[in-house]
């Protein structure tokens, strides 16, 4: 009896192990992971890891009482190097499957009749001269953090250049700030978090981070990191700062990288499921093979958002992973079920807390509620005269009206939205048909 193989110890492959049993599965699970650390949530990271108010256990997910109750094996510190399915065996969920072998870098080899992929993303690297020096610093892992962490915490850096104006970017950034660091965002695009939210947002944040004391640099084209000169044995330790395109150099003791991530589809290849900027299922987290699931960000996906652009898309959020998990425990049971849901995200930077509800991707419309000036607003998304998204900016209550109105098929008309005398929650309504 092989069971079941789950390829990732993210919060996706947390999730369905957790669902399968949840679902009454009673046959071995193996969740195999290549960090050390016992499987944690990733936001944290930051956020109030990188400010020092968090132990390990503030952010692990399970405690090992939880794996030997559940009687999970948890694997750490390996990785699966590679894998191999016969398609020519039953895999016991009535299709087409087979069992299979998969061998970590480690030597351990895994018997598996059932698999799913859980294999996150990594990030996506600066190709620039000097960022092999010792004061570049990515964020995406425990070990990053850990790093960044006492990197921040030192006093001989003073100067901190972040590299990506996106959501992390902006979050280290903001932890800077607050240690009293003279910190420069350097962003390629025109904007701040361009790829997700409005003009109205970006432009909020572009003032809120200024007001704060950080220097953004729009458009910026990057050449180069540049250092101290070698020593006698070669090496460059020292960053001085960032070079520009147009010759200008930005002082800098620390460099940190956040120009967004990648699938990590390197198993999926070797199995010869399909891949197009990331492995690419269905509505019940099924690979092209028709047996393997897939889940969380290294996933593409037909949009699950009934309101949204329908087509192949991407989530990379805590909630896609947690709900698109247990999509795919359903279908490794045989009772699978569509994938259907409302997105939603949040960031937060200093003292602002900026949440999500929704899609806005297509949007024709856009209404601001409330004052930005006040640091306390709401940015609506329609199209077509519908609500289909939202920012909510230190407005939790607002999110909560919004996620809950898009979740039934709400929608609030755009010619009261603004009105801030009304208590968002009145306002949901049916939509009108048209």
């Amino acid at each position: 009896m092989a069971g079941t193989l789950i390829i990732g110890a993210s919060q996706a492959g947390v999730q369905l192990a957790a669902e399968l049993r949840d679902l009454g599965y009673d046959e071995p699970i193996t969740l195999v992971g290549e960090e050390s650390h016992r499987p944690y949530q990733r936001p944290p990271l930051s956020k109030r890891w990188l400010k020092s108010e968090l132990v390990p256990g503030d952010v692990i997910l399970r405690t090992r009482e939880w794996f030997d109750s559940q009687d999970i094996e948890l694997v750490s510190s390996d990785r699966v190097s590679w894998i191999h399915r016969d398609a020519g065996a039953d895999d016991g969920v009535g299709t087409a499957g087979g069992v299979g072998t998969a061998i970590t870098q480690g030597g351990r080899r895994f018997e598996f009749d059932r698999l799913a992929l859980t294999t996150g993303s990594s990030v996506r690297r600066l190709t620039v001269p000097g960022t092999d020096f010792h004061a570049v610093h990515y964020l995406r892992d425990g070990d990053d953090a850990i790093r960044l962490e006492h990197a921040l915490h030192d006093p001989a850096n003073r100067r901190l250049v972040v590299i990506g104006g996106g959501f992390i970017g902006l979050e280290i950034a903001a932890v800077a700030r607050t240690m009293d660091k003279e910190v420069t965002v350097l962003e390629a695009g025109s904007r701040l978090v361009g790829r997700v939210v409005s003009e109205e947002t970006s432009a909020f944040y572009l003032g809120a981070h200024q007001r704060r004391g950080t220097h953004v640099v729009l458009d910026a084209q990057i050449t180069r990191i540049v250092g101290s000169p070698a020593d006698a044995a070669g090496r460059r330790s020292h960053v001085i700062g960032v070079e520009l395109a147009d010759g200008t150099l930005v002082p800098a003791d620390l460099v940190v990288i956040g120009i967004g991530v990648v699938p990590r589809t390197e198993l999926a290849l070797q199995l010869g499921l399909r891949v197009e900027g990331g492995i690419v299922v269905d509505e019940h987290a099924r690979t092209s093979d028709g047996m393997t699931v897939a889940a969380g960000d290294c996933t593409v996906m037909p949009n699950p958002y009934p309101l949204g652009i329908q087509g192949p898309t991407r989530i990379e959020s805590v909630n896609n992973a947690l709900e698109q998990a247990k999509v795919a425990a359903a279908t490794l049971v045989g009772e699978p079920r569509s994938y259907r849901s409302v997105p939603w995200f949040w960031s937060d930077q200093a003292d602002l807390k900026l949440q999500i509800a929704g899609l806005s991707s297509g949007f024709d419309q856009v209404v601001v509620r409330g004052m930005p000036a006040d640091e306390r607003f709401t940015v609506l998304y329609y199209r077509e005269g519908r609500l289909i998204a939202a920012d909510c900016i230190n407005q939790p209550a607002e999110f909560l009206a919004i996620r809950g109105a898009l979740g039934k098929g709400l929608t609030i008309p755009a010619a009261v939205a603004a009105d801030t005398t009304i208590p968002l929650k009145q306002l949901v309504t049916e939509p009108i048909a048209v």
